[in-house]
C-alpha cells in the first residue's frame, strides 16, 4: 500500500516569494488527505498536479491563520466546480463558526454535504477510522488549542506460508480464512495453528505530523518509532528565546524529540521567514538526529 507525502506550504506564520502556509497532501493508496490548509493551498495543488476533487478529509491542526486561511477559498472552489460528495473537517469546534458565518454572509447554498467534526485537542483520540488507516490527535503545547495528527496504516493481513499449503493441499476457499487468523483442521481431524500456515504481514506504516508546539516530552509515546515524523523547527538554537516565548520548537527540540521517540526518519518544516538557506537548519538538527530531511514544497516523500 502506498504512503505518500506531498508538502504544499512549509512556512511558519507568514508566506515568503519562495514559501508557502502550511499545508500538506497525505496519499494513502490513492485517497487523498489534507493536513492544514494555509493560503495558497488551492494554487499549489494546481501546480503540483493534486487531484484535489478526490480528497473527502481535511484536518486542521489549529486557528491561526497560516494554517487555515486558504481553506474557505477551497471549500467554495468545490461548490464551483459542482462537487457534490460530502467532506468532512476536523478541527477545533471555533472553525464550525467561521465557516458558517462567511457561508451565511456569502449567502452561498453548497452543492455538497459539509460535515463538521470538532477536536477535543485536551486529550489524544482516534478521530477517522476506515478499513486501511486510523487518525489519532496528537496534543500540542501551543499559545491555542492546538493537535498534531498521527496516521496510521491497519495491521496487514498474514501471509500464507506457500510450501505449507501445497504440503497440506488446503483448499483455495479456505486462503482468506487463514490469511485473517483462522487456524485449519484437515480431513482428518488434525488441527493446525495459524503460525504454522502463516508469516506475519509488512509492519504497518505510520506518519506523526506534529507542528505548531512549544518543547514538550509528553506526546513522545504515541509518535513512538514512527516511520516518518513531521516536527516543525521554526527557528535555529541561537533563537532558543524567541521559541520559548512564542511556543515553537527549534532545529534541536525537533531533533530531540526524533530522537527519544524513536523515529525512522525526521523531517523538519514550519520556518521563520527570516530563513533563506535552510540548510543550517538541516546540519544543526543532524547534529543530533542524523537521519532527518528538509520539508520542500513539492516534492513528494514515499514513507
Amino acid at each position: 500500500m502506498s504512503f505518500k507525502l506531498t508538502i504544499l506550504g512549509c512556512s511558519s506564520a507568514t508566506p515568503t516569494l519562495y514559501r508557502h502556509s502550511s499545508a500538506q497532501i497525505l496519499n494513502v493508496n490513492e485517497r487523498l488527505f489534507l493536513i492544514d490548509c494555509g493560503e495558497g493551498a488551492q494554487t499549489q495543488m494546481r501546480k503540483f498536479k493534486i487531484k484535489f476533487q478526490r480528497i473527502d478529509n481535511i484536518f486542521i491542526s489549529h486557528l491561526h491563520g497560516d494554517h487555515y486561511l486558504g481553506l474557505m477559498g477551497l471549500l467554495f472552489t468545490f461548490h464551483l466546480l459542482g462537487r457534490t460528495k460530502e467532506i468532512h473537517i476536523y478541527s477545533d469546534p471555533g472553525l464550525k463558526k467561521i465557516i458558517d458565518m462567511q457561508i451565511e454572509i456569502s449567502k452561498a447554498n453548497l452543492l455538497y454535504p459539509l460535515i463538521f467534526h470538532s477536536i477535543d485537542s485536551a486529550k489524544s483520540k482516534v478521530i477517522y477510522n476506515d478499513d486501511i488507516i486510523t487518525v489519532r490527535t496528537i496534543h500540542m503545547d501551543h499559545r491555542i488549542p492546538t493537535v498534531g495528527f498521527l496516521f496510521t496504516e491497519k495491521p496487514k493481513e498474514r501471509k500464507i506460508r506457500k510450501e505449507v499449503i501445497e504440503k497440506m493441499q488446503i483448499p483455495v476457499k479456505e486462503y482468506e480464512k487463514i490469511k485473517k487468523g483462522s487456524d485449519f483442521t484437515d480431513a482428518r481431524g488434525k488441527l493446525y495453528k495459524n503460525d504454522e500456515l502463516t508469516i506475519s504481514g509488512p509492519k504497518p506504516v505510520s506518519y506523526a505530523c506534529c507542528s505548531d508546539t512549544g518543547y514538550t516530552e509528553s506526546y513522545i509515546p504515541l509518535i513512538k518509532g514512527a516511520d516518518m515524523l513531521y516536527h516543525e523547527a521554526t527557528f535555529m538554537q541561537d533563537k532558543l528565546k524567541n521559541a520559548r516565548e512564542k511556543f515553537h520548537c527549534t532545529s534541536i527540540d525537533a531533533a530531540t524529540i526524533a530522537l527519544k521517540a524513536g523515529v525512522k526518519q525526521l523531517m523538519i518544516g514550519h520556518y521563520s521567514a527570516r530563513y533563506n538557506d535552510l540548510n543550517p537548519l538541516l546540519e544543526e538538527a543532524k547534529t543530533v538526529f542524523e537521519n532527518t530531511i528538509l520539508a520542500d514544497e513539492g516534492v513528494v516523500y514515499n514513507i
